[in-house]
């Protein structure tokens, strides 16, 4: 007997139950009847429980990929931005959105994994959204990476705040900065320009608008997938978002 119909005995047994005394409340030996009979089932087969989780999480994991397809479909055109970072193709028939704070373990993990994805595929567009959440040093790094992109030094200043230790401080960051050639007292004006205050609002106000609670979290396609995932994973969300996309240019 498969998982599913070990389940749906198990309840229907339960409601069966359920159905004799409806006329009434259950008298004790009822009850004690019910559980009884609830207690031998899950001794005699203890996937029911399991199956029975795992049904529930499967339906939860499912309404929450629908909700996000829901809220990335509405939030299309604020996904990517003229003035957004880019890595890969600029032209790139995939783009995948990485929203990330320098701080985050876990996006960190991730820079290895995303670099040999655009060596491999040279046909993907990887937009960056810095999502400063993890406190004020969150911050620092996320102003210091939109001010370097003023003198064109995004990526080199991205890749090495990534390797460098995660508590780095304004000091640190200026060393870093001069170190690549970027004019500090310049970046330390651009650091505090409205403008890049007002990008890192919006990146947060889009983050809480497709339910992102964490980083990384990338959104491939029309899909949202949160956490930091494998080369093979990777590799087929975009594979699967390229498809989709072919299959609506010949649909038309």
């Amino acid at each position: 007997m498969t998982p599913i119909l070990r389940l749906a005995t198990f309840c229907l047994t339960v409601c069966l139950l359920l159905a004799t005394a409806h006329a009434g409340e259950f008298t004790p030996a009822q009850r004690a009847e019910i559980v009884q009979i609830m207690r031998d089932a899950l001794k005699q087969d203890p996937s029911i429980l399991r199956d029975a989780v795992n049904a529930m999480q499967a339906d939860d994991g499912d309404r929450q990929q629908a909700a996000a397809r829901a809220a990335i479909a509405a939030a299309r055109g604020k996904l990517v931005n003229p003035a957004d970072p880019i890595a890969g193709d600029p032209g790139g028939d995939v783009t995948i959105v990485e929203f990330f704070d320098t701080r985050c373990p876990y996006c960190r993990k991730l820079e290895p994994t995303m670099s040999d994805l655009l060596a491999r595929d040279h046909r993907v567009r990887l937009v960056y959204k810095d999502l400063p959440i993890l406190g004020p040093d969150s911050v620092l790094g996320s102003k210091a990476l939109l001010a370097a992109q003023k003198q064109g030094r995004y990526e080199k200043l991205r890749e090495a705040i990534m390797s460098a230790p995660p508590d780095t401080d304004k000091r640190g960051i200026q060393a870093i900065a001069q170190n690549l050639g970027l004019d500090w007292e310049r970046m330390k004006h651009d650091m505090d320009d409205p403008a890049v205050a007002a990008r890192l609002q919006a990146n947060l106000t889009l983050a809480h608008e497709l339910g992102i609670e964490g980083t990384p979290a990338l959104v491939i396609g029309g899909n949202l997938i949160p956490g930091a995932i494998d080369l093979a994973d990777l590799q087929s969300a975009v594979a699967a978002a390229r498809d989709v996309k072919q299959g609506a240019r010949e649909g038309n």
